[in-house]
């Protein structure tokens, strides 16, 4: 007993060195941004709660957590062209991703609108146009 008691004060009187761990990487740039996105969503909205303020909160998080790329963002509904076999152009293809971002802006934006004016059918209207252009069920 007396000789652990002795060890036990030699390490308080010599403080040994702990072994430090390395994180191994620093968080990216866009992963930094899309936290300090969802944070600036979050607070701006949640302070106006109005009948479906929190649904709008969670579409645009899951707006916001979808992975960049081709098969992400707003849709829109096939044309008559591209059911007649033609090939798109890019110009027709970069027309039809402006109309779907806008059309999903603007039903957000409804959606917005009718959440301040406590309208809660015109706000889950707005919101269930807009998940289903971004292709969220």
């Amino acid at each position: 007993m007396r000789n652990s008691l002795q060890n036990s004060s030699q390490l308080l009187k010599s403080p040994q060195r702990l072994p430090q761990h390395r994180i191994a990487a620093p968080p990216s740039g866009f992963v930094v941004s899309l936290v300090a996105t969802a944070a600036i969503f979050a607070a701006t909205d949640a302070a106006r709660s109005g009948p479906c303020a929190e649904d709008i909160v969670l579409l645009k998080r899951q707006i916001a957590m979808a992975p960049p790329g081709p098969q992400s963002g707003p849709t829109g509904v096939q044309t008559t062209g591209a059911q007649l076999h033609r090939q798109p152009t890019p110009g027709s293809v970069e027309r039809a991703e402006t109309l779907a971002n806008t059309d999903a802006q603007e039903a957000l934006a409804r959606a917005k609108q009718a959440d301040s004016n406590g309208n809660a059918a015109d706000c889950n209207a707005a919101l269930r146009r807009a998940r289903e252009l971004y292709g969220i069920f």
